[in-house]
């Protein structure tokens, strides 16, 4: 009966359940911000910073390891998702779509990483911002060469006859303006999240089956091996995720500097 009344007041949870707590070891009722999560953010944009300050230091013709590494990264990104999807003028962007790159693909692989095992992007909040902030460049981008009424009018108005358009244009506000910032959000959320949750799955399956009793106790073993081989897929996703998140930002961005949409 206690142990029934125990259950009734853990479950179901509440909304504060899915926060994580904080790591700091001082007061923690003060400190709920600075959770494993943002340990984890700050991790990552510093080792972006270094790596890139490192390899650049002292740039040589012939380059180095280091120097190597991180000019194929930029021409990557730059060569075959700016230029690509944009043209020539993508050069311009290349600098943000690098960054974007590399904080999302570096965020993504804590997923993997043992004793970490939990991507920032597997919580919606951090996708919904560098969701937001593609929005916010590729409409201003699109003002700033285009101007203001024109931008919106090609935007909103297709070729099309006259008479269709009251159907057509809430259809291309809700895809452009609405459609655009949710699906890249939710498209890295999702994915990140469902990898979390799957290693998670097997992982303490694993163990909860070598403790149970009779025949489940080998399973375990299977239910291990499957967890080694979803995170060599969980691997190519997260490096896809990144590369499709770039690449729909770039061709926002090509969308905007369009003379017709």
């Amino acid at each position: 009966m206690i142990g029934q009344t125990v259950l009734a007041a853990e479950f179901p949870p509440s909304v504060e359940d899915f926060y994580l707590p904080s790591i700091l070891p001082w007061g923690v009722e003060n400190n709920y911000w600075f959770t494993k999560i943002t340990f984890l953010i700050w991790v990552a944009v510093a080792a972006i910073i270094i790596f890139f300050l490192v390899a650049y230091r002292k740039p040589e013709l012939v380059p180095t390891k280091r120097q190597w590494i991180a000019e194929s990264i930029y021409g990557f990104v730059r060569n075959n998702v700016a230029v690509e999807m944009i043209g020539p003028r993508g050069v311009a962007f290349a600098p943000y779509l690098t960054v974007l790159f590399m904080f999302i693909i570096v965020n993504n692989f804590f997923g993997i990483v043992p004793f970490v095992q939990i991507s920032p992007n597997s919580h919606i909040a951090f996708p919904a911002i560098l969701a937001a902030i593609s929005y916010v460049m590729f409409i201003y981008v699109g003002i700033r060469h285009h101007g203001f009424v024109k931008y919106f009018k090609t935007a909103l108005v297709p070729p099309a006859p006259w008479f269709i358009l009251p159907l057509l244009v809430p259809i291309e506000f809700f895809s452009n303006f609405l459609v655009r910032p949710f699906s890249l959000a939710v498209r890295l959320f999702a994915n990140m999240f469902a990898g979390h949750m799957l290693l998670l799955v097997f992982t303490l399956g694993g163990f909860a089956m070598i403790s149970a009793n009779g025949f489940l106790a080998p399973v375990s073993i299977l239910s291990w091996a499957l967890t080694i081989a979803l995170t060599f897929l969980e691997f190519l996703v997260i490096c896809l995720q990144a590369y499709v998140f770039t690449v729909l930002t770039a061709s926002y961005v090509q969308g905007a500097l369009a003379d017709e949409h």
